[in-house]
């Protein structure tokens, strides 16, 4: 199916004609009749999947722009992705014509300043729960004139941390509002609280394989103490044009920039103990390449979208196999090939079995010699 045959108006497909997107994906097909008819759904799909425009398109058909109210509200769980999310509201709001005005509400910033800015009537606020709640309760942020509300991330936001604000939210708005939550899981503990939330919810799952089969899976064998060289040395042979290295700790995140920076290699720390300003340095030199590799934590960087990734390393082992294909999902996007690399000791090497048990994929056995990536066996 085209996008026109899912009942998108023309100028929202020559919007997505201008980021060279012309066919849906299994999501979008699935999501869009469905929430244009204004339906509680759960956008459940792998990630790199393109859930972010299955749930803005049919939201963006619902908003009546010539009423200046805030109409849709998005909750994401990091600032990172709110800012992600505005920025694609923004571009397809651009790429279209459409005087659709998105705020972003995120803390770290000034509320008065948000609060000023809520005076414009915002069509779209997207943002994390503890801000927009906030707003709600101040008075600031009307809610009586909501017909959308989206939970991204869900199965982290409707967590023990989050859920109180995540309801005050909802129960804000008007009872005909639509609820629509999205996540690459789904977990039982989250499934069943949204069924209290949206009993009539329509389930909308795609995509079979539980790991992109644009990805290839290698994995290295060494010692803990070895792991920063290994690293090093790694990139150096595969040369990434971008890359994600994945660890455990903040403390472990920023000792890998520092060591990697003494060997001339452009990277930046992505964890949830920087600034804001910081954190967004980094993901600007990333997206604009002047910087190569990014070092986050599983938290700093859940839910982002980042295009052109193409390696990922784990420099911890995630030990659920899970945390793996959250992680390894940040390449081979977009039809796109990827590369995961492991490093792992002799002690980790069974939680690299249980991967291929569990995820159905095979990965391989490397070494380094003379500079290059080669077989173990070879």
């Amino acid at each position: 199916m085209t996008f026109t045959d899912l009942q998108l108006p023309p100028e929202l497909v020559a919007a997505l004609s201008k980021q060279e997107i012309t066919e849906p994906t299994p999501i979008q097909n699935a999501a869009l009749p469905v929430l244009l008819a204004g339906k509680d759904a759960y956008l459940h799909a792998e990630t790199g999947t393109g859930k972010t425009l299955a749930y803005l398109l049919p939201l963006f058909c619902r908003i009546d722009a010539a009423q200046a109210a805030t109409q849709v509200v998005i909750v994401a769980p990091t600032h990172e992705l709110a800012i992600q999310i505005q920025r694609q509201c923004c571009d397809l709001a651009v790429n279209a014509g459409l005087p659709i005005r998105t705020l972003l509400l995120i803390g770290g910033t000034s509320t008065e300043r948000q609060i000023d800015k809520l005076k414009k009537k915002p069509h779209v606020v997207v943002g994390s729960p503890g801000r927009i709640g906030e707003l709600i309760n101040k008075g600031k942020l009307k809610t009586q004139h909501i017909r959308s509300i989206v939970v991204d991330e869900a199965d982290r936001l409707l967590n023990e941390e989050s859920l109180l604000a995540i309801r005050a939210i909802i129960q804000a708005a008007p009872r005909t509002r639509q609820l629509v939550f999205a996540s690459a899981t789904l977990e039982p503990q989250s499934t069943a609280i949204i069924t209290t939330l949206a009993p009539e919810l329509m389930m909308l799952q795609a995509g079979t394989a539980a790991v992109n089969e644009n990805i290839e899976h290698l994995y290295l064998i060494c010692e803990e103490r070895d792991k920063p060289d290994e690293l090093r040395k790694l990139l150096h042979a595969l040369d990434p044009e971008r890359a994600i290295v994945f660890v455990h700790r903040n403390d472990q995140a920023e000792k890998i920039a520092d060591k990697l920076a003494h060997h001339h290699i452009p990277a930046a720390d992505l964890n949830a103990a920087l600034h804001k300003q910081d954190r967004q340095q980094a993901m600007d030199g990333f997206r604009n390449a002047t910087i190569r590799v990014l070092i986050a934590s599983d938290i700093a960087a859940r839910g982002l979208d980042i295009k052109g990734v193409t390696h990922i390393f784990n420099f911890d082992v995630p030990t659920l196999s899970k945390a793996y294909l959250h992680r390894v999902g940040r390449t081979g996007r977009a039809g796109a090939k990827g590369l995961a690399v492991t490093l792992a000791t002799e002690i980790e090497a069974r939680v690299i079995r249980r991967y291929q048990e569990e995820l159905g994929i095979v990965m391989q056995c490397v070494r380094m010699r003379e500079g290059r990536v080669i077989a173990a066996n070879g």
